[in-house]
């Protein structure tokens, strides 16, 4: 049984507020309200693994600290796009 794209963007979004770390919860949370509703079933499926990574990882994907895996490159510039003034001024 496949998941109904609505059940599913509701999960992620509160997958993305619950995080380990504060910094993640309010990237991913602002991210979730902003994007979540245009994502097509593909870009939440990779959101999804993308959730699963270790958020000290996130951090350092999204501030550009490390780069990320090509798999969550388009993700993760989506992400950054949003995460302005709370990694970097």
């Amino acid at each position: 049984m496949t998941e109904p794209l609505d059940v599913m963007r509701k999960r992620l979004h509160m997958r993305s507020i619950r995080r380990g770390i504060k910094e993640m919860d309010l990237i991913l949370m602002a991210f979730s309200k902003a994007e979540l509703a245009g994502l097509d079933e593909a870009q939440l499926n990779t959101y999804d693994a993308l959730l699963s990574e270790n958020d000290h990882d996130l951090y350092q994907w999204v501030s550009g600290q490390v780069g990320e895996p090509e798999t969550y490159r388009e993700l993760m510039d989506l992400i950054r796009v949003g995460a302005v003034g709370l990694t970097k001024p």
